[in-house]
């Protein structure tokens, strides 16, 4: 800059220390025009020969001395970048003392003011005029992928994806510097996620922005993972039953005020333990990645699939107008899955269940859909797999009764809340009674006496049939001495033995302890056994009944001809009677009576006694009777009685 004077009546201040200091000194004239300036003024507002006023390089309003107070202000030139500058009046000429205005100037006052936000280092910093970038450290431009050159008087929109744009523009008009996180897009195309600290610069025309930038995409993806492993299935890739339960109480919500109806099928893979113990768990993981694969074929706008666990899986279905709706869904799917999955190479023909519920129709909240679609799924699979049946109400009809029931069967066995009664067994010859059954009965606090097949079935799924049958068996065992003792007859007393009772490794000792501790001989005891258990497992079975015999306790098989018999069997089994069902005595078709005539025959031609029960008239007993059965029991001799009463039957009997 040719200064137009360089006498000290221009500059008051040696011509050596003018030159020579580091910062950046002008003197303007009362016209605004630049009449001396230094060598680190001329660098740093590019002083040109071409252009002598102030407000050529500094947008200026006014050229009133600021008296020290030190004012931002934009340059001219682009990329505009903003400088520093106190002013003050000398003689005609104003004084102007200059410095860079951007980061630099700022950075500290800044990381101050942000001291409380700062818990980790940032990566970058940049200052902008609304969407426009006067200045940034290298470190943001490296982030980005840029060098710094690059990025000054471009907009910081062209970093930010699209789709964040607004978030970006309504944090630079709010009036509030709050943190806020944005998709970066990096000179490669490449995504990262940032976090925006903002903090607003009053300058002379207005505020500016410097941002503090942080690098969160590592963050961002472990906590995208996170988000996946809670709310996705791994094998699958399928949402997993927290989302499904997530967009199903969202759906209800909103279904709620539309009020349109949502369905949910719960899907099995109809025997997939049995692939699984057959062609191993690895195989199995992939049928299941197959079966999800030909799912996702399904996901159109009004579907949402999930797995639930193992080979069960969700769907929801959304805007369902009718339950005919729900089931023509249904139906699509069976079609669809006869047609092979295809796993390693492999085709492999599968079939599905599926059980259907109804909002609102049935259910009101997610978690009860849910349970209903499954209790359906259940039903099916016992019944007839490979077909969809959508929830009753009447499926959970006595559920809660029976829950109550066994928590109160837990309590009864505690407290020895059951009784034993006893129906004779009569020999069709002489009416003499030469046994007893014995028959388990509750006799309930609330309720008095509970039919056996209300309890029994109970006692068998839970497991307790084991515990109340050692007491059956004790019980009668102990109640047939005292009889005994008593001076009445000795005769058998016969107890029914459960198919987990009889599969006790250590049966017979326990029966031999009973024995022994009741005092009863074991011809007295009588061991009743029903077909189907006979037929199962038959080494164990042969073991077990050879045990009874050494024992010399007699075995009887029950229920004979209502299940699968087996001559074979019949041969090999030591057993000492045979039971006709009650259902062959009581509908006396031709085919029964045929069936009775044919298994009191094979009886005798095996050695073996018959016993007939159910006989309920004078007609059965002739008909028995005129075909040799050796024994009956039924009402028309006696219901079963308590014990008090069976000292009454034999006095009657010699009566």
């Amino acid at each position: 800059m040719v200064n137009e004077n360089r006498g000290n009546t221009i500059r008051p201040i040696h011509d050596w220390i003018f030159e020579h200091i580091s910062d950046a000194v002008l003197f303007i004239n009362k016209e605004g025009r630049i009449v001396a300036s230094n060598n680190p003024a001329h660098s740093l507002l590019r002083l040109s020969t071409n252009k002598t006023l102030i407000t050529d390089y500094l947008n200026l309003e006014s050229l009133t001395p600021s008296n020290g107070k030190e004012i931002m202000v934009r340059t001219q030139a682009k990329p505009k970048k903003m400088i520093l500058f106190r002013s003050m009046q000398i003689g005609d000429h104003v004084c102007m003392i200059l410095r860079e205005g951007g980061l630099q100037a700022n950075k500290e006052a800044v990381f101050y003011s942000l001291n409380n936000i700062l818990n980790g280092p940032y990566e970058g910093v940049v200052m902008h005029d609304g969407a426009q970038i006067l200045d940034c450290d290298q470190a943001f431009a490296s982030l980005a992928g840029y060098q710094r050159e690059d990025l000054l008087g471009t907009s910081i929109l062209d970093l930010i994806h699209t789709n964040d744009h607004q978030k970006m523009i309504k944090s630079i008009q709010s009036t509030t510097n709050k943190s806020y996180t944005v998709r970066g897009i990096k000179k490669d195309g490449s995504i990262i996620y940032v976090e925006i600290v903002p903090e607003t610069l009053d300058i002379e025309e207005g505020q500016l922005r410097i941002a503090i930038i942080r690098n969160i995409t590592e963050r961002v993806e472990n906590e995208k993972q996170i988000e996946f492993m809670a709310y996705y299935d791994e094998l699958t890739d399928l949402p997993n039953r927290n989302y499904f339960q997530k967009v199903l109480n969202d759906e209800i919500k909103a279904s709620t005020l539309s009020e349109k109806k949502i369905a949910v099928h719960f899907i099995d893979l109809d025997d997939f333990k049995h692939i699984n113990d057959t062609l191993g768990y690895q195989f199995g993981d992939q049928l299941l990645k197959s079966f999800a694969s030909r799912l996702k074929q399904f996901l159109f706008e009004d579907i949402f699939v999930a797995r639930m666990m193992g080979d069960e899986f969700l769907i929801l279905q959304r805007n369902v107008e009718s339950e005919q709706n729900a089931t023509e869904f249904a139906e699509e799917l069976l079609r669809n899955f006869k047609q092979p999955l295809t796993v390693n190479g492999y085709e492999i023909y599968t079939s599905t269940s599926i059980g259907i519920s109804l909002f609102p129709t049935l259910g009101e909240t997610a978690s009860e859909l849910m349970k209903q679609a499954n209790i359906a799924l259940n039903f099916i699979k016992k019944e007839n797999k490979n077909d969809y049946l959508v929830f009753q109400k009447s499926f959970t009809e006595g559920f809660k009764e029976r829950l109550t029931l066994e928590t109160e069967l837990h309590k009864a066995l505690k407290s020895k809340d059951f009784v034993l009664h006893f129906q004779p067994q009569i020999n069709i010859k002489n009416n003499e009674i030469i046994g007893f059954e014995a028959l388990c009965r509750w006799n309930h606090p609330d309720r008095g006496i509970v039919p056996p097949n209300e309890f029994i079935p109970l006692a068998e799924k839970t497991g307790l049939i084991v515990e109340l049958g050692d007491w059956v068996i004790r019980e009668a065992c102990k109640q047939n001495k005292l009889w005994q003792d008593l001076g009445l007859p000795k005769v058998k007393v016969s107890v029914n033995l459960s198919a987990k009772q009889f599969l006790q490794r250590d049966l017979i000792t326990n029966i031999g302890k009973i024995l022994e501790d009741t005092g009863l001989e074991p011809e007295y005891l009588e061991i009743e056994i029903t077909e189907s258990m006979a037929m199962a497992n038959e080494k164990f079975i042969i073991e077990t009944l050879n045990g009874f015999k050494e024992l010399g306790v007699n075995v009887a098989l029950d229920d004979f001809g209502t299940g699968y018999s087996s001559l074979k069997y019949l041969s090999q089994f030591p057993l000492s009677k045979l039971k006709i069902d009650r259902l062959f005595i009581q509908e006396k078709t031709e085919q029964n009576i045929a069936i009775v005539k044919t298994i009191i025959h094979l009886s005798h031609s095996l050695n073996l006694k018959v016993i007939a029960e159910g006989v309920e008239c004078e007609e059965d007993l002739k008909f028995l009777n005129q075909e040799n059965c050796d024994e009956v029991q039924g009402y028309y001799f006696s219901k079963p009685v308590p014990n008090t009463e069976v000292e009454k039957l034999f006095s009657a009997q010699k009566a």
